[in-house]
């Protein structure tokens, strides 16, 4: 039996080169958005941690590892950063967060018995955030999913620099 090692990050390159640069207008669209949910009505930490999920959702490693580093250099804990997928069950995450990471699972799977997100769940957000917080973390939710497919199509090089993520 034969085992393949991984290929270097090096020999790997991404499908597209940066879109940014095919496309200027996205560095706009992202920075607006960024500004957006950057309002102050929900804290940055909650919004890193809900599109964390987003990215694990998906199943992308690139997003995934983007807004872990993001969480981490902001000084999340390690506890809470392995339990994002596990979040129901795990202790360290306040009820707002839980509410924010609900939503986010909402929007990205399927329900195959009816509506994705029941007026119990918007209830329950309603209880932890203002019509203000709730429309950022709308946004919030919009942001990621509006990255999504250039992680997916693009595939950008996870875990290194920004100018090393699309090729030449």
């Amino acid at each position: 039996m034969t085992t393949s090692e991984p290929t270097p990050q090096h020999i790997l390159q991404s499908r597209l080169p940066n879109p940014a640069q095919l496309v200027p207008q996205l560095g706009e669209i992202g920075g607006a958005l960024f500004k957006a949910t950057g309002n102050g009505s929900v804290p940055r930490s909650t919004i890193s941690l809900l599109q964390l999920r987003a990215g694990q959702l998906v199943g992308n490693t690139y997003l995934t590892v983007m807004h872990t580093d993001n969480l981490r250099k902001a000084g999340e804990t390690e506890q809470r950063l392995t339990a994002v997928a596990s979040w129901r069950d795990a202790p360290w995450f306040t009820d707002a967060e839980r509410v924010a990471l609900a939503l986010v699972e909402a929007v990205l799977t399927a329900n195959p018995s009816g509506e994705r997100v029941p007026d119990e769940l918007y209830a329950l957000a309603s209880q932890h955030y203002d019509d203000k917080a709730l429309a950022t973390l709308i946004m919030a939710i919009g942001q990621v999913c509006f990255f999504i497919p250039l992680a997916l199509i693009g595939k950008p090089l996870a875990g290194v620099a920004p100018a090393e993520q699309w090729r030449e």
